[in-house]
């Protein structure tokens, strides 16, 4: 059975940075991309906000960058999926796609998490050319547009707060007839001049040649007041929250209510000794880029203290 000193989990931002610095560290580490390698930023087209890269850079070519960064300093990146873990006792057992099992002195727990979709093929026809999971991203290319942010609770009622800030107008397209989301929220979204609420509505589809060019909208489904109608937008948010990727985890790694892994404070440590989380799968708030891969670092660099500490 092959055993490593350490094991990373994932290869979005987090993941690959993490491999960087524990190959810089001699830490030998291995290093699994998981079902999409290159994690949720290969879905973006173009990305502004990354330090580093003053003309923007699109996700794919950032995330090869840093493979490449990590591959250089000895990382061995594989391309399989974690199918379980025996956390139980060490060194810590993990199994890749069902067959292949191997153990690991210390584990860094880097699959992120997934944005809630509605389930519309549109959505995936539109992926990068409209439609969107991350304000905070993408909503820079909207200023002074139209765009549509779907959901009722925090989650989507921050999208609108910080797009209203860019676009020209926002809808929020909200399926039941009130919002979610804390009742100080809902006050912030109701009095802003520019955020237009749609209760009782959902979405259809999505239309336009090339691009999101707009919404087909029903509201009051299944009633004798059911209405189709269109809305002409440029962009369409959604807001109805991520799901971390921590299923295969939970038998042993404590989590909250959401699913996010619980780190010790500042630093990346859970609660079994030798394994640590960064990136998106341990951070409900912010979901950046640059945040995954600073905490990625700091995974990495609590890594090497706990090998130097234990002896191993």
């Amino acid at each position: 059975m092959e055993h490593v000193r350490n094991l990373i989990i994932g290869s979005g931002p987090a993941g690959y940075t993490a491999a960087i610095y524990a190959g810089r560290a001699d830490l030998a580490p291995v290093l699994y991309e998981g079902i999409q390698p290159g994690g949720q930023l290969t879905t973006t087209t173009e990305i502004e906000n990354f330090p580093g890269y003053p003309d923007g850079i699109s996700g794919d070519e950032l995330m090869n960058d840093l493979k490449k960064q990590a591959t250089r300093f000895g990382a061995d990146i594989r391309y399989g999926i974690i199918t379980s873990v025996d956390f139980s006792e060490k060194p810590y057992k993990v199994t890749v796609n069902g067959e292949n099992t191997l153990t690991a002195d210390t584990i860094i727990i880097a699959t992120g998490a997934t944005a809630k979709y509605l389930g519309l093929a549109d959505e995936k026809k539109y992926a990068g050319l409209g439609v969107s999971a991350c304000a905070t991203c993408d909503g820079f290319f909207y200023r002074k547009r139209i765009v549509a942010v779907v959901g009722g609770g925090d989650t989507a009622c921050e999208e609108a707060l910080y797009l209203s800030k860019l676009a020209s107008k926002v809808f929020m397209i909200i399926r039941k007839g009130y919002m979610r989301a804390s009742h100080i929220m809902q006050e912030r979204v109701l009095s802003t001049d520019n955020i237009e609420v749609l209760f009782n509505t959902e979405t259809e589809g999505l239309f336009g040649e090339e691009v999101v060019e707009g919404a087909h909208l029903i509201r009051f489904r299944g009633t004798d007041k059911e209405e189709k109608f269109d809305i002409a937008i440029d962009g369409f948010f959604l807001g109805i929250g991520h799901k971390p990727n921590t299923d295969v985890f939970k038998p042993y790694i404590d989590t909250d209510s959401e699913g996010y892994i619980i780190t010790d404070g500042v630093a990346t440590a859970t609660n079994v000794p030798g394994i640590f989380a960064a990136g998106d799968v341990a951070d409900p708030h912010y979901r950046q880029a640059i945040v995954a891969a600073a905490s990625g670092c700091k995974a990495a660099i609590d890594a090497e203290r706990y090998l130097i500490e234990n002896n191993l």
